[in-house]
């Protein structure tokens, strides 16, 4: 139950980040957006792609992996390989978080891969609490349950858990910010937006979007074109000019009210031009 709840929080604080730096990249608040706890929870599954979440159930499944191969039906002396090589890895948990330690002295240096300074921490953390490692002699004493061994455990586990939702939150951070960079790459491709307006738009910036005036006999006067979808929130659209640059261009967001139609068609396939 508890490690649900957990699992669950990790998905959500996961979601979180990764959406708070995707939509940032584009100078909006992603709370302005009203997502869901469950949103945010799928927008995470993502992540199962990523390095520190393999990496994470890797070394958790070393200590565990002779049961698991001898449940596969394999012949003993992988088991006993298998077995010895958890063992080795457990019993050498501190090199795990000196590692990490180590890693974070070099933080200004490691930019792309800081997520796995605190991974290899909490690897070595919860490595240390496995009955291999205790019986070599390094892992903490565990007492009667309750008592001082108990709540070294308890708070070596917290800990981990602190490490975990580090590297989850600078993985998925990342990530979210190459996401924004790949959308800004090729804009193009997605979803065409058309405004059309009873009257005139007051777009900043540069590049605008394209204007026509359709005349005063059309109710919906003015048309404007050369706009990307970003999303749509409660009949909230926010847009994004044609050529639309991080650093100094911004994004627009458009109510969709009586005054004002909005049009969705589809974008310009890079992949099956020509």
């Amino acid at each position: 139950m508890a490690a649900g709840s957990f699992c669950a929080t990790l998905m959500f604080y996961a979601g979180a980040v990764g959406s708070s730096s995707y939509y940032a990249y584009f100078h909006v608040s992603y709370a302005s957006l009203g997502l869901s706890f469950s949103e945010l929870a799928l927008d995470s599954l993502r992540l199962i792609t990523m390095p520190v979440l393999m990496g994470l159930a890797l070394v958790m499944l070393v200590p565990e992996l002779p049961a698991f191969l001898g449940s596969l039906g394999l012949p003993d002396r992988w088991v006993f390989r298998a077995c010895r090589l958890g063992h080795l890895a457990a019993a050498r948990y501190p090199w795990f978080v000196v590692s990490g330690v180590l890693l974070m002295v070099l933080w200004p240096f490691i930019a792309p891969l800081r997520w796995t300074a605190p991974l290899l921490v909490a690897s070595g953390l919860l490595l240390g609490q496995t009955r291999a490692a205790q019986r070599a002699g390094r892992g903490p004493v565990s007492g009667r349950p309750g008592g001082e061994g108990g709540g070294r455990r308890a708070l070596t586990v917290a800990l981990a858990g602190l490490f975990v939702l580090w590297a989850v939150a600078l993985s998925s951070g990342r990530q979210g910010e190459q996401e924004a960079r790949q959308v800004e790459e090729r804009l193009v491709e997605r979803t065409s937006v058309v405004v059309l307006s009873t009257d005139p738009l007051a777009f900043s910036g540069s590049p605008r979007p394209g204007i026509e005036d359709l005349g005063r006999e059309r109710h919906y006067r003015y048309r404007y074109t050369g706009l990307r979808l970003l999303v749509e929130r409660d009949k909230r659209y926010y847009l994004l000019p044609l050529g639309w640059r991080h650093r100094t261009d911004p994004t627009y967001v458009i109510e969709d009210d009586d005054s004002i139609r909005i049009e969705l068609h589809p974008g310009v396939q890079l992949g099956l031009a020509g």
